[in-house]
């Protein structure tokens, strides 16, 4: 747990992707960004591929994807529905095919809250696409990303990972009723995991998980305005709150603390660890929800263990 320290970093909490890529040139590298049309991840392929990255962007919708990508130079689309593993082993087959490195895999796309809903063999929808779509898909993917010179591995979390740890009595819902927030909650502590473990097990790559911070995007799809209202994101008129607007971040911002995690030479010695406001995470198991902050159970060597052991017993 020592490992989730704090760096002595040049910026606050807020910078933008320039800053944090400083004069990082991403020529002839090649990276994959689900959910890269839209919000965060939209800006994160933006300032991937202005640094020369050749970005493919997997999406649900191509349609949609190549409309809000449209202008942007070196980005290809291709097709992929986390939620269906066929399609994620389809993606990742014509993504190997080539023989060409990997250099990046960045874990983007989400869903958040929603209605209860169930996907594969019943599994909860959010643990299903948020961590097991994304696990099948940078296991597929380790072939090519075997093959590049220090790559990296980001897959994106959240503050939720306080809500709650990995629910081991009952990680799909089966025996208590659905509780869109702890299920939310779970797979984003799974991403954490994920990562943590997949650093452990594969020499020469580097994996980070990451809480972009508060950002209003389509993650916030299936929330009412009153619900935005009760917990404090939004006031009456439906505009951000005066508690939430120093903590929230804009879209650029968001992108920030993932492109960090993806390209800055801070972070060579610190793979595996929870990252967030362009830093490394702290560790915080006080009580309440709060925004920032890494829960001991999502960055527990023993309990990523257990989930990437548990992932595989689902996929077997």
């Amino acid at each position: 747990m020592t490992d989730q320290k704090k760096l002595d970093v040049p910026w606050g909490a807020k910078p933008e992707p320039d800053e944090v890529l400083g004069d990082i040139d991403l020529s002839g590298r090649r990276g994959v960004v689900t959910g890269g049309y839209s919000g965060i991840g939209l800006e994160t392929v933006r300032a991937l591929t202005g640094r020369g990255m050749d970005v493919i962007v997997p999406a649900r919708s191509r349609e949609k994807a190549e409309a809000a990508l449209a202008g942007i130079d070196r980005v290809t689309v291709a097709d992929l529905d986390l939620s269906d593993l066929s399609s994620v082993k389809s993606f990742a087959a014509t993504v190997t095919a080539d023989g060409k490195p990997l250099d990046l895999l960045i874990n983007n796309a989400g869903i958040m809250a929603c209605p209860e809903a169930r996907l594969g063999d019943g599994w909860e929808s959010q643990f299903a696409t948020n961590h097991i779509g994304h696990f099948v898909l940078a296991t597929e993917l380790l072939p090519a990303i075997r093959k590049a010179d220090k790559p990296r591995v980001v897959a994106l979390s959240s503050s939720a990972n306080r809500i709650s740890g990995i629910l081991w009595h009952d990680p799909q819902f089966t025996k208590a009723p659905y509780d869109k927030w702890k299920a939310y909650g779970q797979s984003k502590t799974a991403n954490a995991l994920f990562a943590r473990h997949l650093n452990k097990l594969e020499d020469g790559l580097l994996a980070f998980s990451v809480h972009p911070g508060g950002i209003m995007t389509d993650l916030q799809r299936h929330l009412s305005v009153e619900e935005q209202v009760a917990s404090g994101w939004l006031n009456e008129k439906g505009e951000l709150s005066d508690r939430a607007k120093p903590l929230f971040k804009s879209t650029t911002q968001g992108a920030s603390t993932t492109l960090w995690a993806a390209t800055s030479p801070m972070l060579e010695a610190h793979g595996g660890v929870f990252c967030e406001d362009c830093n490394i995470g702290e560790l915080d198991d006080s009580e309440g929800r709060g925004f920032t902050g890494v829960r001991s159970w999502a960055c527990s060597d023993e309990e990523a263990e257990k989930l990437w052991a548990y992932t595989e017993e689902l996929l077997a």
